[in-house]
């Protein structure tokens, strides 16, 4: 199994990336299984939640086993516990989102690429206009957590592509 990972800070269009990515796997007959850390994630929480990734789907699918993770619920607009997910073994596993290339994750990507996205003003707006208003103050957190985040963890100088 090859797995790529897509990260990159909020709105820089990781998940646009990663479906287009996913899409033309599928049409050329590759099994491809798509895992985003929005899924994981909370306000709260922003990366602390990674052993959940690691033992429900990077290690079952590393073996050769289908994976299960449970997917947060924002439905009512505080995060929940919410469905489970299997995960088939794929040829390729994309893993799509904030952290998605750590440090820790790094010797069992075959790829890593990274999506800039654009200054930080123009992500905020954009990921203002996806979640709404109501999200702003977070969103702005978000943003200050995730540049700490991608300093310490030199996500950006060690991936094989850069994109903007």
């Amino acid at each position: 199994m090859r797995v790529l990972a897509i990260d990159g800070p909020s709105g820089a269009g990781k998940s646009t990336l990663a479906a287009q990515v996913v899409d033309g796997l599928t049409a050329r007959g590759c099994r491809t299984a798509l895992v985003s850390t929005d899924a994981f994630a909370t306000w709260d929480d922003p990366v602390a939640w990674w052993p959940q990734l690691v033992d429900g789907v990077l290690r079952p699918l590393a073996g050769g086993e289908p994976g299960v993770y449970r997917r947060v619920d924002w439905s009512t607009g505080a995060p929940r516990p919410g469905e489970l997910v299997r995960v088939a073994v794929p040829d390729v596993l994309v893993l799509e989102g904030v952290s998605s290339g750590r440090t820790s994750v790094r010797p069992l990507l075959s790829h890593l690429c990274w999506l800039s996205g654009g200054s930080a003003a123009d992500r905020l707006a954009k990921t203002v206009a996806r979640d709404g208003e109501a999200a702003r103050a977070e969103l702005g957190r978000w943003q200050r957590f995730e540049r700490g985040w991608f300093a310490v963890d030199g996500t950006a100088e060690a991936a094989g592509t850069r994109l903007s």
